[in-house]
């Protein structure tokens, strides 16, 4: 994918280039192109075009069309055994969808971080910013399937809020991952006894 307005004139270079390498010329090439092209434009892409195989877009959500089925082909072109490692890939994926996440932190920037990250793999995250909120919000949601515990946090710390939850039978099987910015000797065993199942620093 080219997008020849990202550093002007910079665009086309690459592409004459492409067409002069016998082995890159092999691969397609997406143009992306908000404007018309000048002729000179387009006499290029008629040139390097009875060498490269180059599609024109001028929208992003053609350049995803595009990108979509150019990847379709290449992987229908694969081996059954590479073919049967990305489904793998794929399905390992999909089990984050959905999942509903209890994150217990109280840095603004911890909290904007790991929620980009974890919405991005298509989860669903609630957040407390102590051990009290997060017990109350336990309480409240009955379909948590992992807590992100930070352990140090004002009113009731990341230790004493997971021996609270462990406490409870019904949570005795909720996975919960310790968090903490400093890994100092013992942190981890300290977290495990406390009730973690693992450990993040």
């Amino acid at each position: 994918m080219l997008d020849v307005d990202a550093e002007p004139g910079e665009g086309f270079q690459l592409l004459e280039q492409l067409y002069q390498n016998e082995r890159l010329s092999q691969n397609p090439v997406i143009i992306y192109a908000e404007r018309e092209l000048s002729l000179d434009e387009q006499a290029l892409l008629q040139r390097v075009g009875e060498r490269l195989t180059v599609k024109e877009v001028r929208s992003q959500a053609r350049l995803l069309d595009e990108a979509i089925l150019f990847l379709h082909q290449v992987e229908s072109k694969l081996a059954p055994d590479k073919q049967q490692m990305l489904q793998h890939m794929h399905e390992k994926k999909a089990i984050f969808k959905d999942k509903k996440i209890l994150l217990v932190d109280d840095d603004v920037r911890n909290v904007f971080a790991l929620v980009s990250m974890l919405e991005e793999k298509q989860m669903e995250v609630i957040v407390g910013e102590n051990g009290v909120e997060a017990l109350a919000l336990l309480s409240q949601e009955s379909d948590i399937d992992l807590v992100i515990m930070d352990i140090m946090m004002p009113e009731m710390d990341g230790y004493e809020t997971m021996r609270k939850i462990r406490e409870q039978s019904r949570f005795h099987q909720l996975p919960i991952i310790a968090l903490t910015a400093k890994a100092m000797k013992g942190d981890k065993s300290k977290c495990i006894e406390a009730g973690a199942n693992d450990y993040l620093t």
